[in-house]
């Protein structure tokens, strides 16, 4: 197994640019946008231009950059954010289960943290959950040689009829979604009934065996990923 970075703060930057381009890359790898990483990261094209002309240029280059066509993650690249999003999770996970962090809280406190701990803080966190393969959020958490489990599930806003699916995983971006989840018992593994699809204007759902109905906008619809119900 390669050798493995040790933490530092100079990196912060990079990791997010890495981490960025492997969620918006998605499992096929598809090459990303320098308007689509400008729009994640809230940051200038003219920025992400120079970031990505930099990393590709690195001694160990860790994109494969071309103008026009996008950015795509060398195996280096690859390698570094799978770390990076394994210290996350596993850290998230830490302070949910360990240290009774809100869920709507622990995601913005484990993109401080990840870029600085060590390869002994990781291992002793890991073994101390029992070695986890999912964070609170249900998203896999890389193992320690950079594998993941693939992802099968479908967002709910590409549910078209009514069906019980289970919840696989809900979004970590927005605090307030996450605040709205907690309320409604929208969770990973929890049942998730929808009851109407209606279109632009979002989702009528219930959850559990619950015969009380609520409505999902489109946007917090789009931040819930789901598995059907074995019939």
């Amino acid at each position: 197994m390669p050798a493995r970075r040790r933490a530092n703060s100079n990196s912060e930057s990079v990791d997010n640019y890495l981490k960025a381009i492997l969620s918006l890359g998605g499992p096929e790898h598809h090459r990303v946008t320098s308007t689509a990483l400008a729009d994640h990261l809230g940051v200038a094209p003219a920025s992400i231009t120079n970031m990505l002309q930099k990393l590709a240029a690195s001694p160990t280059p860790l994109v494969e950059y071309e103008r026009h066509r996008g950015v795509q993650l060398s195996a280096a690249g690859r390698r570094r954010a799978l770390e990076v999003l394994r210290h996350h999770r596993l850290i998230e996970t830490f302070l949910y289960e360990i240290l009774d962090y809100p869920i709507e809280e622990v995601h913005d406190e484990a993109e401080r943290l990840e870029h600085f701990i060590s390869e002994r803080f990781e291992e002793r966190i890991a073994a101390k959950l029992g070695h986890p393969r999912i964070d609170p959020h249900g998203h896999s958490i890389p193992t320690m040689e950079g594998e993941m489990s693939e992802q099968n599930s479908i967002l709910l806003t590409e549910v078209e009829q009514e069906g019980t699916f289970v919840i696989d995983s809900i979004s970590d971006r927005d605090v307030s979604t996450l605040q709205q989840f907690k309320v409604s018992g929208i969770r990973p593994g929890a049942r998730l009934r929808v009851r109407k699809n209606r279109s632009a204007q979002g989702y009528s759902v219930s959850i559990g065996r619950s015969a009380k109905a609520f409505d999902l906008s489109h946007e917090a619809a789009a931040d819930i990923r789901l598995v059907r119900c074995a019939k």
